[in-house]
């Protein structure tokens, strides 16, 4: 079977369908916005224009990469959650006893032991270094850059930049300037591709291919559920991603404010960071927008899935379920005569089990649901998965009004940390920080 969106469930609670038929009004116009953006080239996730060039990269950085035993990956947000989606769903074996393989470590957060754990355990003839940030500037990304390359040269003398990869913009840049200074081995960040929707670029691609991972898949997978919006932006109307986007809207409409995405294929449960940051990143803009929850499957039935099952009837779900997951081992006859009813089945068995008393138990609780079934839980399946999210992320800000490919807020953040640390140019930080710093502290002792 091909993957599929099931709806049956979707419209309950407070929100109809017909709340969601009603954008179909607007599709038009987005089909024709669709039309000009991707021939702009602001939806690079979408037309894919950087491929041929990724692939020519790829054939010359990858070999060189696949002679060391291990990846040092520093980078961000955007720049990390997808490499640690692909890498945990598809190349599980790293976190299993007794690895011999290639290694992918990320380097994610400002934390200086966790850098020192890594920089003492791993052998830097053993280490390729890969430092990803689109602009280049990014100070979390940058300060680890400059640390590792002091780790490196300490240790590899003059021939340290053999061992360093940084993926950024193709001509601006801190980072594009080092490159081209020093003769580090580079690939590209496309234009106008942000960070949480670049995962299927060199950026996610890149760590996958040498991982091993099925990286073309991957990539097919997602121009497979693009290709009808790029050969006809008119399709908008029927694709499944303006589907989801409209009943996201829709939910939002009816103060439905957080968006669960519960999945059932237990090696993507790490997609469900990477979805977070693609929803609340894209869409939490001017007071509006809806919470995006990872959950896993089945583990969350036994944490978080109370509140979801009987807390505020503000959730909406999306349910990711494989229609092939391995059924592992039989469980046989040698069973206690209480649990003789499981000797007929397999290990798997009871995750299609479970899967299916969540499903209903959410829906009797009246949470909004679509389960995206996907046909496998291989490279192309997500892939296609991932190109769906996106594109659906962007239809839901277009009907929201909202720009989903900035984050304006996070920039903010960005500006207050560097002026703390005596950036220059920063003059309305630098005001806005002593008024923070003037306000007397509350303090409880605990």
């Amino acid at each position: 079977m091909p993957n599929y969106l099931e709806w049956s469930r979707a419209y309950t609670g407070r929100i109809q369908e017909e709340d969601a038929h009603k954008r179909q009004a607007k599709a038009q116009a987005l089909g024709d916005r669709l039309h000009k953006e991707m021939a702009e080239g602001i939806l690079p996730f979408l037309t894919m224009p950087y491929r041929k060039r990724m692939e020519e990269d790829l054939a010359r950085v990858l070999p060189v990469a696949q002679n060391y035993r291990h990846m040092l990956l520093l980078g961000i947000g955007g720049s990390a959650l997808g490499c640690r989606a692909i890498q945990h769903a598809f190349a599980p074996g790293q976190d299993l006893p007794n690895h011999t393989g290639p290694s992918v470590w990320v380097v994610d957060n400002v934390c200086a032991e966790q850098l020192e754990a890594l920089l003492g355990s791993l052998s830097p003839k053993e280490t390729i270094v890969v430092t990803i940030s689109k602009s280049g500037g990014t100070i979390e990304t940058l300060s680890q850059y400059f640390l590792v390359k002091q780790w490196l040269k300490e240790a590899l003398g003059d021939a340290w930049h053999r061992q360093m990869i940084v993926v950024t913009d193709l001509v601006k840049g801190y980072l594009r300037d080092e490159a081209k200074r020093l003769g580090l081995a580079s690939m590209e960040v496309p234009d106008y591709l942000g960070g949480r929707y670049s995962a299927l670029s060199a950026v996610g691609l890149l760590p996958a291919a040498y991982l091993g991972v099925d990286w073309k898949g991957l990539i097919d997978g997602a121009a497979s559920v693009a290709k009808p919006l790029v050969d006809n932006p008119a399709s908008i109307a029927t694709h499944p991603a303006f589907a989801l986007a409209s009943w996201a809207d829709a939910l939002m409409e009816r103060d439905y404010s957080q968006l669960i995405f519960f999945s059932y294929i237990p090696k993507w449960a790490v997609y469900g960071p990477w979805f977070a940051q693609l929803w609340a990143e894209s869409l939490g803009k001017g007071g509006k927008g809806s919470q995006p929850i990872p959950a896993t499957g089945v583990t969350d039935q036994h944490s978080i899935n109370q509140m979801f099952l009987d807390g505020r009837r503000d959730k909406a779900c999306l349910f990711v379920t494989s229609q092939n997951n391995p059924k592992g081992r039989a469980f046989g006859d040698d069973l206690p005569e209480k649990w003789s009813w499981l000797r007929p089945h397999a290990f798997g068995d009871l995750l299609e089990a479970e899967a299916l008393g969540t499903k209903m138990a959410l829906c009797q609780s009246k949470v909004p649901l679509v389960e995206l079934s996907m046909a496998d839980s291989d490279a192309y399946a997500a892939g296609a998965m991932m190109l769906l999210l996106e594109a659906t992320t962007v239809f839901t800000g277009w009907l929201m009004g909202i720009n989903p490919v900035d984050q304006p807020a996070v920039e903010l953040g960005k500006r207050l940390a560097n002026c703390r640390l005596g950036a220059t140019g920063y003059t309305q930080e630098e005001a806005d920080l002593a008024a923070f710093f003037a306000t007397k502290k509350v303090e409880q002792p605990f």
